[in-house]
């Protein structure tokens, strides 16, 4: 195979990843809706070992288990910033929500 094949080979796997990551990134919103409506916490250390060990073991390289954990890890920050973010959204509608309800209560 030629550099120009390898790196058409390249750009199509970036795409499905992008469209996997996205994908993820759904899952993790309505997760994080979910932990909102139950009260549960965004960080949960426990659940991202469990997530690391399963990458490790799912791993056949030629990455090494070090390295595809660190990509791994900035993945899951990512994705926990995404679940604060909606969380952080939801907090202000419903402030909003409060607040139209206080104001229409004091209107009449």
């Amino acid at each position: 195979m030629t550099i120009e094949e390898l790196r058409i080979r390249i750009d199509a796997l970036d795409r499905q990843l992008v469209e996997l990551l996205s994908e993820r990134a759904r899952a993790a919103q309505t997760i994080g809706n979910l932990k909102a409506a139950t009260s549960l916490p965004v960080y949960e250390p426990e659940r991202e070992k469990v997530i690391y060990a399963n990458v490790r073991a799912a791993n056949k390289g030629p990455l090494p288990d070090n390295e595809l954990t660190h990509i791994y890890e900035r993945i899951i920050d990512v994705m926990r910033a995404l679940q604060r973010n909606e969380l952080a959204s939801q907090r202000s509608a419903q402030a909003a929500q409060a607040e139209g309800a206080r104001s229409g209560l004091a209107r009449e």
